[in-house]
């Protein structure tokens, strides 16, 4: 597969890896308490390291509106960067983001021409390039700008990759009330509502060339040029059971029936070519203007109706959405009245001045955006939080701040690839789980007791008999991670053992 260059990729490559991982701080609750929804504050690539060991693998949809790297500056981004340096932006992060990602989930990214492309082939990279879905072309405005230089740029793209394509989870768009309007029952038909359509194809086959008649009597023929859709044998079948539809008088041309209580929800089309469906820039901006003050706009807003169309495609009511580039918090809004849980990363003053105040009217119930679509009227909350500590110090070793919890959780990601599941209505426990038939424990911070070898931190002889005594059922091999070792490697290897010391075996980045 083709893949892109570009100055300091090899950088970029390795970027994820060196993340820190640091503390997520919850600084305060808004609405109901045990709501899991999220605000952070804080650089969005460690954001999103800090994320795995609680998020990883489990979101059903991503939608970042990344900056487009227009060469032109934005109040609240630094948007004039290079190609080369914008990639570079971009990779770590999509690579992150791909780990987060469920096995059924997918990624949505907002994008205009100056960048599409090049993105395209980034994630290729990053995705794979079967599973990249479709390019969805939005119509952002929708009046021509005269005093463009050479055409007036209305749309942008919107880049849809699968986490796994055999596996994603795609749904079709909920029928509106204008497409429902359409069907009628004129001839009082039990099985309800129903529209028609053309009998005939656009093209001449000679076993569907052939006369059907009306109860009338009435002979039609198909124009010529043109034939059935239907053998005789099916266009009999049809008319018997009332399908076919030869107007009031029973002598208009014949259309075949189409029954409302029959039709699926609709099937998107890859152009969101209607303003009217997906809403526009100008709608994204009047939102803004009831939220915050005039001269305090995000500068570049996406409509709610934009993001509902997404979370609508994606995802089911109390599935897990994420946005790291949140600006003005749009997606988390959407998501919040719509019924998903939510994560949303913004960097800067603006969390606060502008992501939390938003959030805060949607618990109150505003009535902005979508809010009466969906019939919203308020409630729910979320919680605001900080990038804190690191969780390891530059030399590698373990920042002694660090609780055993935080420590806990980072060491089963890093083992399994999936967070931590935490032992409700349990007394801490030095053993994390077993997975995939090996059970792991942490030996840290005076879990078992206190800072002694016998206490805890080291592994020795009775500290492993107390570990076999949690789980007694299991015959399995073990992972201990522990300061050190006072065991034989030949007791170790009959006691089915393997030891990890930490800090050294525990990746921190």
């Amino acid at each position: 597969m083709p893949t892109l260059d570009w100055l300091h990729k090899h950088q970029a490559l390795r970027a994820a890896g060196r993340v820190p991982y640091r503390l997520l701080n919850a600084e305060s609750v808004y609405g109901e308490a045990n709501a899991d929804n999220w605000l952070i504050q804080g650089d969005n690539l460690e954001a999103l390291k800090a994320l795995l060991p609680f998020h990883g693998g489990r979101v059903k949809c991503i939608y970042i509106d990344p900056p487009y790297n227009t060469r032109s500056a934005f109040e609240h981004y630094d948007d004039n960067l290079e190609h080369s340096q914008w990639l570079s932006m971009m990779y770590p992060r999509l690579e992150l983001l791909r780990e987060l990602l469920a096995e059924d989930g997918s990624i949505w990214v907002s994008i205009d021409d100056n960048e599409a492309h090049y993105l395209k082939v980034a994630m290729d990279e990053v995705f794979g390039r079967r599973n990249f879905i479709a390019n969805v072309v939005w119509q952002k405005k929708y009046a021509v700008k005269s005093d463009s230089e050479f055409l007036s740029e209305s749309h942008d793209h919107i880049l849809l990759y699968a986490k796994s394509r055999e596996r994603v989870a795609l749904y079709r768009l909920p029928r509106t009330e204008q497409q429902d309007s359409r069907y009628s029952n004129p001839d009082n038909d039990p099985r309800g509502p129903w529209t028609s359509g053309p009998l005939q194809r656009n093209e001449a086959r000679d076993y569907a060339i052939y006369p059907i008649a009306s109860s009338t009597g009435k002979e039609h023929w198909p124009p010529k040029g043109t034939s059935w859709r239907f053998t005789t044998e099916r266009m009999a079948a049809l008319i018997a059971d009332h399908r076919i539809w030869f107007g009031a008088s029973g002598n208009n041309v014949p259309r075949l029936k189409r029954f409302l209580a029959e039709v699926a929800n609709s099937v998107p089309a890859t152009t969101w070519w209607s303003y009217s469906d997906a809403g526009h820039n100008d709608e994204a901006r009047r939102e803004a203007k009831l939220i915050h003050e005039a001269n305090d706009l995000f500068g570049t807003p996406k409509p709610e109706r934009v993001a509902q169309r997404i979370l609508s495609l994606a995802t089911r009511p109390d599935d897990l959405v994420l946005d790291s580039f949140l600006g003005s918090g749009t997606t988390a809004a959407v998501a919040h009245k719509m019924g998903r849980r939510y994560i949303g990363i913004e960097m800067g003053d603006h969390a606060r001045s502008h992501c939390l105040p938003r959030l805060q009217k949607v618990v109150e119930g505003e009535q902005g955006g979508i809010s009466q679509a969906v019939g919203w009227k308020g409630g729910g909350g979320f919680r605001f939080f900080t990038l804190g500590q690191p969780v390891f110090l530059a030399d590698g070793r373990i920042n002694p701040e660090i609780r055993f919890a935080s420590l806990a959780s980072w060491v089963w990601y890093q083992e399994m690839r999936r967070p931590l599941v935490p032992r409700e209505g349990l007394e801490p426990s030095p053993l994390l789980g077993v997975g995939d038939g090996t059970a792991i424990a942490l030996l840290y911070n005076g879990i078992l007791g206190d800072r002694r070898p016998q206490g805890g931190n080291v592994l020795t002889s009775a500290i492993l008999a107390r570990l076999k005594g949690l789980l007694p059922a299991h015959d399995g091999p073990w992972l201990v991670f522990g300061e050190c070792s006072r065991l034989s490697e030949q007791r170790l290897a009959n006691e089915r053992v393997r030891f990890k010391q930490i800090p050294y075996a525990i990746r921190a980045g």
